[in-house]
């Protein structure tokens, strides 16, 4: 066994959790193999769980123009999760669809494109979040939202990630993921302002 020396520079981070009131006990393991490798878990990133126990990021894009109900393509912030073949949707019991791809050639940010229309107008600071299946109506989380984690990390190929899992707390809106209604209706005890 060999020693293993990672150079890294730091950056000065402003945290989104001001008040962390319950936690996780020890913390969750998050699974990285949904993860885009050399990118970061952001803080305030919402979690949750499968039927093993192991914890994934609910990945949500944060949509940066507005896009009609028959639009196909999405503008949204840099950062994201998600990759070619996930599905996804605007709400919970709408239309789920997969991304048919992912166009990061723009600076300023990147445009998912999906195989059929959502269906819905959208605004700018929407949430584009991941869906279990592609669905004409009735689509469902991924996975259900449990927690958010409590602070950042980079995300490294074939590591999952121990993190701080809050249950109970209080997050800035203008430093985390984007999150949909949905996402704060299941999640009552986390309040973002």
């Amino acid at each position: 066994m060999g020693l293993r020396i990672d150079r890294k520079q730091d950056k000065r981070v402003v945290h989104a959790c001001t008040h962390n009131l319950a936690d996780i006990p020890n913390g969750v393991t998050v699974c990285s193999a949904d993860l885009v490798a050399g990118r970061v878990l952001q803080e305030g990133t919402v979690i949750g769980k499968d039927e093993a126990g192991l914890f994934h990021a609910v990945k949500t894009a944060r949509v940066t123009e507005e896009a009609t109900n028959a639009a196909t393509s999405y503008k949204v912030a840099k950062g994201h999760h998600f990759k070619k073949g996930d599905f996804v949707m605007l709400k919970v019991g709408g239309k789920a669809y997969a991304v048919t791809g992912i166009d990061s050639s723009e600076a300023t940010h990147d445009t998912i494109t999906v195989g059929t229309t959502l269906g819905e107008a959208v605004k700018v600071g929407d949430a584009l979040v991941e869906a279990k299946a592609q669905a004409a109506s009735g689509a469902a989380f991924k996975y259900k939202p449990k927690a958010m984690t409590g602070d950042s990390y980079d995300v490294e190929a074939l590591n999952n990630h121990f993190v701080t899992a809050v249950t109970i707390g209080q997050f800035k809106g203008s430093v985390i993921p984007a999150v949909s209604d949905d996402i704060k209706a299941a999640l009552p005890n986390i309040f973002i302002f």
